[in-house]
């Protein structure tokens, strides 16, 4: 059967607070599915030469994919490594690796800033592994 959520408590990874909910309402005005590496930013760096069956993975695959504050993803948008960083400190290890991942995963290319960015945040984070 459907299974919906209608109330709970979620750990946001982007701003590192803790989210309440009461009401559906509440749940779909403040959570967003966000991908990890934004489709416009894939779509520049090598989506416009995938398929349309790489294109939509790359759009539905899970590791890409993250549910966030809507306010979060809002302010991120398309930005990658160089341009947007979570506000969690905390998280930027595993944020930035997910990035390395899916990019590889899909052959994606980053540029100098992003790579230069990226590897600033792994600097502190030796123990980090890609996913």
């Amino acid at each position: 059967e459907k299974c919906n959520v209608v109330a709970g408590k979620f750990y946001e990874p982007y701003t590192g607070e803790v989210m309440e909910f009461h009401t559906r309402k509440e749940i779909s005005k403040g959570v967003q599915i966000d991908h990890v590496v934004a489709l416009s930013d894939a779509w520049q760096k090598g989506a416009q030469y995938k398929t349309s069956e790489v294109r939509y993975q790359i759009a539905t695959d899970p590791l890409n994919l993250i549910a966030v504050q809507a306010a979060a993803n809002q302010q991120k948008s398309d930005g990658d490594a160089a341009t947007w960083l979570p506000h969690n400190k905390s998280f930027r290890c595993q944020y930035v690796a997910r990035q390395i991942s899916v990019k590889f995963k899909y052959s994606l290319w980053v540029t100098e800033a992003e790579k230069e960015a990226m590897s600033q945040i792994l600097e502190t984070c030796p123990e980090q592994r890609s996913y």
